[in-house]
């Protein structure tokens, strides 16, 4: 079973682009998969995004790998060529090397080494949405998210920074065997366009 990965910020288009790969030829031979969040059937016990401690954060991670586990398992078992994921354990790895940075839990390494009993997470290809942090904000602002940023801990500038560093300049790379890394701050139909090419290439 081949896994393609799409990750990136919210609002860098992600789900803009899979929409739209549902309703091409490929949508027929892949097993599309929204983002795990969605496969949590009540809010309340989604984690919370800045948890306040390293215990708490490997528990979120664990609770959060529970979903991944079952919806990639589910995604085998649909019997599809390959596989569509929105966001991937790569986004989890992010998120926690993001919180080893700002605030020193230093678990990043122990999630890694979870992972070795977990192969099949492992996508195959993930195309990284590579989206500047003014863009980002003008996005939001379009779409009428008004918070501060400081309301909302995933977009916060400096948690921005170092999630996307995970993806683009860490010396230690993502699980995913290939990264590829697209400039997306164009219209959302020329992202959409590049994004069907790669998965296309990558699935033919």
């Amino acid at each position: 079973m081949l896994i393609i990965a799409l990750e990136g910020p919210s609002y860098a288009g992600k789900s803009t682009a899979i929409r739209h790969l549902r309703r091409t030829a490929l949508g027929s031979r892949a097993f599309v998969s929204d983002c795990y969040v969605k496969h949590i059937a009540h809010r309340e016990d989604i984690p919370p995004a800045r948890t306040d401690s390293a215990v708490a954060q490997l528990t979120a991670f664990e609770r959060f790998m529970e979903i991944e586990a079952a919806r990639v398992t589910e995604a085998a078992a649909s019997g599809r060529q390959f596989v569509i994921l929105d966001r991937s354990v790569d986004t989890l790895l992010a998120h926690a090397y993001a919180l080893d940075v700002l605030l020193g839990y230093s678990v990043h390494h122990q999630l890694r080494d979870q992972l070795r009993s977990l192969p099949f997470l492992r996508p195959d290809h993930t195309l990284y949405l590579d989206v500047p942090a003014e863009t980002l904000r003008l996005r939001r602002k379009t779409a009428g998210h008004t918070a501060a940023e400081s309301e909302y801990f995933l977009h916060e500038p400096d948690f921005l920074h170092h999630a996307r560093d995970y993806f683009v300049h860490t010396p230690r790379r993502p699980v995913t065997r290939e990264l590829t890394a697209l400039a997306a701050d164009a219209g959302p139909d020329n992202v959409v366009q590049v994004v069907e090419a790669l998965v296309t290439f990558w699935a033919r």
